[in-house]
């Protein structure tokens, strides 16, 4: 059967792809901006950018209650949310081509649940460690999505010596669970953080600020250049190990490599955002479908618009009931959900056909 126009012209033409997802990004950013109980205009927005972030000088005056708007509450907003969008997005694309299955993702593999008991950890008994400060929250939350991934990754080794995806999702799921029962523990015996977790656990980047971005900007680099430089290796092992070996990877290594990458960055943006499901099953899946599964494209192309994504369900977080805010990780979710039943029975047809 022949594949649709659009898909084909878009595989052959990558520099269309880079250009509509740079402009997804870009309206993302600028409706995050705009948008709100108080609209600011799109010509105030770039001459405030220009005035306080470039050093442009502008003639004429800005009005002051638009630059407090944009520069302390919302483009702090925007660029987080659009922070943590890109790295769930990339680490789900990175994940789905190292198991070979369009449903791992840092959700279902249990990462982000392990992130979260990590940073529930640390706001239930309020530790600080001395040589971390204020990175006390991510080092924690980073660290307890490693334990989480290797330890569904062994686990899943002794149910299944062959380690199929199957298994290793399954595995993922029931640490999930586990996990979220502890976290459910905690809150049961937690005093007046209780609110503080809760609002946290629900998935947010409202009133973050300008500290968080920087708190998870060096856990972000590293993270997006570790997966980078793999990319041409994830290509090889998304045929299958032997083969993968055949062509001269260290696979062992790189395996290894791509899951502390992960790991990294989903534990970052748990760090600073709370537990936002789905966005890293429903980018990369998308940009596979359209623009081929080239991780050298597919990987960049999936932090592009996974940034867009976030920034948008976040937007329609804070404005669908406003002057209320829902959590962001409901708006991902009421997406996510019937994206992944979708992704099931599709996979389904295939075996069965």
């Amino acid at each position: 059967m022949q594949r649709p126009f659009i898909r084909t012209f878009l595989e052959n033409n990558r520099t269309a792809a880079y250009v509509l997802s740079g402009l997804f990004l870009f309206f993302a950013i600028l409706m995050g901006i705009s948008v709100g109980t108080v609209s600011v205009p799109v010509t105030e927005i770039f001459q405030i950018i220009a005035a306080k972030v470039f050093q442009v000088p502008i003639g004429g005056t800005i009005e002051p209650m638009y630059t407090n708007i944009v520069m302390n509450i919302r483009l702090p907003r925007v660029i987080l949310a659009g922070l943590v969008g890109a790295s769930l997005a990339i680490a789900g694309a990175a994940y789905q081509g190292l198991l070979r299955n369009p449903l791992a993702d840092p959700y279902t593999l249990g990462v982000s649940s392990g992130a979260s008991v990590g940073a529930v950890v640390v706001l239930f008994f309020q530790i600080t460690l001395p040589f971390a400060g204020m990175f006390t929250l991510p080092v924690f939350s980073i660290l307890a999505s490693f334990a989480t991934i290797f330890a569904v990754l062994f686990f899943a080794r002794k149910i299944d010596r062959s380690m199929r995806v199957e298994t290793i999702i399954l595995t993922g799921i029931i640490f999930s669970s586990f996990l979220g029962a502890l976290i459910s523990l905690m809150i049961a015996l937690t005093g007046e953080e209780l609110r503080q977790i809760i609002g946290w656990l629900l998935g947010s980047v409202s009133m973050r600020g300008w500290d968080y971005i920087i708190i998870f900007l060096p856990f972000f680099i590293v993270g997006v250049l570790l997966l980078m430089m793999n990319a041409k290796e994830l290509n090889a092992m998304s045929f299958g190990e032997e083969r993968a070996q055949h062509l001269g990877v260290n696979v062992q290594r790189r395996k290894h490599i791509v899951l502390v990458a992960g790991s990294i960055l989903t534990g970052a943006a748990v760090s600073v955002s709370g537990t936002i499901g789905f966005v890293g099953l429903v980018v990369p899946h998308l940009i596979r479908l359209l623009w081929g599964p080239d991780h050298k494209h597919l990987l960049p192309l999936s932090m592009i618009t996974g940034s867009g994504f976030l920034i948008l369900a976040d937007l329609v977080s804070r404005t669908i009931i406003s002057p209320t805010e829902l959590p962001i990780g409901v708006i991902t979710a009421l997406i996510g959900a019937p994206v992944f039943a979708a992704i099931l029975l599709r996979r389904r047809r295939e075996r069965s056909g």
